[in-house]
């Protein structure tokens, strides 16, 4: 009977994967089609084979990216592929003698100082995390906020946010929530309390990801859609409107929380699963070594990131200190390195790359004449673009998410292009209605010690007070510092 149910169980796994796998190439199919459709639809015959190509290119990709018929990161190395037969395509008939100079910037997008800028933040958790600095550093401040079950909230929600500024959002979470685990699985299974810890680090490292421009991937590409057209968003800039953004949803999250889950007060002491250290041992004073270099790489890097206006290195050339210095010092080698989100930076150089196919083939000037005649209010279509993002971004990527929308913002506010991909970027990390909008989400809902009805509290309220609150800040900041009206 036993081997009986267990062959059935073999046989439904098996036939489940093909369902699957069936499933992704209908999708894919789909989307092939749709974007067929979609491009013929809006076909003029003014527009040359380029536009034509980037136009179905950019349907494809937002099918693709929303069906998840294939990997996001597998559809940014199908989006730089395409352009570069295509173009090369297009361009070896008309300019045969320099064909290659119309693509070669799609090539150069795995050089963008994106890349870079993302790649030094990589470099950095991969060390703190090897050198067990992070855990050290989460330990240190959560004993500075006191004991009770309000204290120790905000303590581990203030602590992921900053965290999430320079580290992954998914690092963090993972980090975290194991941390904390030991002292939940004391709790009863069904514990309030439980459900806040983790409710509070999954959307604390989401939101604290907005903080800074290597926290969060859509951050990055914001910044980048905007310095190709001539705006100039350096790291410190961007922290004056997302660090304060950050801690204020964290601590209104924080409110959020405890008003629902933390109703008695009582104190208490969190006790965290600490390693015991030998202090005799030969290998202790060569480990305190390399967290002290680590925390040094980390104070030039933030410090120049920070002062970038004074000495005028640009943040992306910055990041290559943490990159060269840590691997010279031996704290990350070439296994470390193998183990870094190199699929995020596929995924973004695809986007950086669509973007930039949409401005340099004119697909973008040529929408850009046709709604010039259209009146549009700028405050509503700002609006409009920040509740669209968190929709989105709850259903798919969020990286996926900013690829497909600043585009089309930039060509929709052609007159002022700053303010919504800002908004666009910001948006996308107030996504918190369901266990799959964020990975950090993910990691908390596989504990087991939560449902997916927790998530939606935070997730409605911050679905609708996160654009709200992000729009308006935004805006007001750049009409001060950029008299953007």
């Amino acid at each position: 009977m036993a081997d009986s149910r267990g062959v059935s169980l073999k046989l439904m796994s098996q036939i489940q994967k093909v369902v699957d796998i069936q499933s992704k190439i209908i999708y894919f199919l789909l989307s092939i089609i749709l974007s067929f459709g979609l491009t013929y639809w809006l076909y003029e015959p003014e527009m040359n084979q380029a536009q034509i190509y980037v136009l179905f290119l950019l349907f494809l990709a937002i099918g693709l990216w929303m069906s998840e018929a294939i990997p996001p990161f597998a559809v940014g190395l199908l989006v730089f592929g395409f352009l570069i037969f295509s173009m090369n395509s297009y361009y070896s008939q008309i300019d045969p003698g320099n064909a290659q100079s119309y693509y070669v910037g799609y090539i150069n997008s795995w050089s963008s100082s994106v890349i870079w800028l993302m790649l030094g933040g990589f470099f950095i958790a991969e060390a703190m995390s090897k050198t067990k600095l992070d855990r050290q550093v989460f330990r240190f401040s959560i004993s500075r906020f006191g004991s009770t079950p309000k204290q120790v909230l905000l303590g581990i929600m203030l602590t992921t946010a900053i965290f999430s500024m320079i580290m992954s959002n998914t690092a963090t979470s993972a980090m975290m929530i194991a941390s904390v685990l030991p002292f939940i699985d004391t709790l009863d299974k069904n514990s309030p309390f439980s459900k806040a810890i983790l409710i509070g680090i999954a959307g604390s490292a989401s939101i604290g990801g907005m903080g800074t421009l290597i926290g969060s991937p859509p951050n990055a590409i914001a910044v980048e859609a905007l310095n190709n057209n001539g705006i100039d968003i350096g790291f410190l800039e961007w922290m004056m409107v997302g660090f304060p953004l950050a801690i204020i949803l964290t601590l209104l999250f924080w409110l959020l929380l405890t008003k629902t889950y933390i109703a008695k007060k009582k104190s208490f002491v969190i006790e965290l699963d600490d390693e015991t250290v030998d202090k005799d041992s030969p290998n202790y004073r060569f480990e305190r070594v390399k967290k002290r270099v680590v925390l040094a790489v980390l104070a030039l890097t933030l410090l120049l990131w920070l002062t970038e206006k004074l000495h005028g290195i640009p943040a992306s050339v910055v990041s290559l200190l943490p990159i060269i210095l840590l691997t010279i010092s031996g704290i990350i080698n070439g296994d470390d390195v193998r183990k870094l989100p190199w699929d995020t930076l596929m995924l973004v150089m695809g986007g950086l790359a669509l973007g930039l196919a949409i401005k340099e083939t004119g697909l973008a000037s040529y929408y850009v004449d046709k709604l010039q005649e259209i009146e549009l209010n700028f405050y509503a279509l700002a609006l409009f673009f920040a509740f669209l993002t968190v929709i989105m971004s709850n259903i798919m990527s969020n990286t996926a998410t900013a690829t497909i929308l600043i585009p089309i913002s930039i060509i929709l506010t052609f007159n002022n292009p700053v303010v919504i991909p800002l908004v666009i970027g910001l948006c996308a990390s107030v996504a918190l209605f369901l266990p799959i909008s964020t990975p950090p989400n993910a990691i908390a809902y596989s504990t087991g010690k939560l449902e997916q009805k927790d998530f939606r509290l935070g997730g409605l309220v911050f679905g609708i007070v996160g654009p709200i609150l992000i729009t308006a800040t935004v805006v007001l900041i750049f009409m001060v510092l950029y008299t953007v009206y």
